[in-house]
């Protein structure tokens, strides 16, 4: 699938503080299973309404969003925090779009874009030891780009009532999906998941839509049983139906510190206000609030990382991908 190269929509003042503002965001792109993965991220304030598109940064080190972005770029990422960033006007915001990536990293915007990373995530420590440590974590960065089709912003942070719409308009509600071969019931404990999951600040939802966009809708989780978590629908912003799904919890402190993040995919069962999440998959990190031991990890995550990925011709393979959608 090709984006579309026409997708340039205008926002209104009032969305365009949150989504260049909010220092942590939920990021989803679809699976080749037809679900949709939800993972938490900082897109240190990449909004650029003269050119319609928001954005953000990640890590050749870390591929996994990458190759399924080149297979199929519809995106979308939510808005919902706060916390220790520049918006303080209250509301959730849900953009879509299709993700353009180049897997070359651009030094020249790199260099642009480093002080606006630090007015999110803190000084990048420097040095002879740090420049050797995060130099494959910061040099080997790449953009995504992410051209907005369609915007749905609220006014209240639980996404209820009718929010504005600025682009394309919403298709109608998606259809229910075929259940996994493997069944739909849960593969994990589902108790240990959920009280990792329901004492933390923010819990989204994400599955496909009609159009296949991810959509992404905030969740009270209510309770469980031996079905799965138990989520609040009162809000009417989950489809009827059985659908594949993942949900992102996670909690953060000033400058992305004191991560809590923990994620998980399964199948989510609505019916009218009942819905119930059956998890399927979890994964999870806790980082200390010591912002040097975060460096530390993530430079030596990253160079392990990037070491194994050009061994085993990962990055090959991505430039392979991109080759093949564009034609080449």
């Amino acid at each position: 699938m090709v984006p579309s190269m026409d997708t340039r929509i205008a926002w209104p003042d009032h969305v365009q503080r949150i989504i260049s503002g909010d220092l942590v965001t939920v990021f989803a792109y679809p699976t080749r299973a037809g679900g949709a993965i939800a993972i938490p991220v900082s897109p240190n304030g990449q909004a650029d309404r003269e050119a319609g598109r928001i954005g953000m940064t990640t890590s050749l080190a870390f591929p996994s969003k990458l190759r399924q972005l080149l297979r199929d770029p519809r995106a979308a990422m939510a808005f919902h925090t706060r916390e220790h960033g520049f918006a303080t006007n209250p509301g959730f915001v849900l953009a879509q779009g299709e993700a353009i990536v180049n897997l070359t990293p651009d030094p020249q915007r790199l260099a642009a874009f480093y002080p606006e990373m630090e007015r999110f995530l803190g000084p990048t420590p420097t040095g002879r030891f740090w420049d050797w440590l995060l130099k494959e974590y910061l040099e080997q960065r790449i953009f995504i780009d992410i051209p907005l089709r369609r915007i749905l912003a609220w006014e209240d942070d639980l996404a209820t009532g009718t929010p504005a719409l600025y682009g394309e308009a919403l298709p109608e509600a998606p259809a229910a999906q075929e259940p996994p071969a493997k069944g739909t019931a849960p593969r994990i404990a589902v108790p240990k998941l959920y009280e990792q999951m329901h004492k933390l600040p923010h819990r989204l939802l994400a599955f496909l839509g009609a159009d296949g966009f991810p959509v992404i809708v905030p969740v009270r989780v209510a309770g469980h049983d031996e079905r799965g978590l138990l989520l609040d629908a009162s809000t009417g912003r989950l489809p009827e139906g059985g659908r594949r799904a993942s949900m992102a919890a996670h909690a953060f402190g000033p400058h992305a510190s004191s991560l809590v993040n923990r994620s998980g995919t399964g199948w989510l069962e609505v019916s009218g206000e009942t819905a119930i999440w059956s998890p399927h998959t979890s994964s999870g990190f806790t980082v200390p609030p010591v912002k040097v031991v975060q460096n530390l990890a993530n430079g030596m995550m990253a160079k392990q990382r990037m070491r194994k990925n050009r061994k085993t011709g990962v990055i090959d393979d991505l430039h392979a991908l991109q080759d093949a959608g564009s034609g080449v």
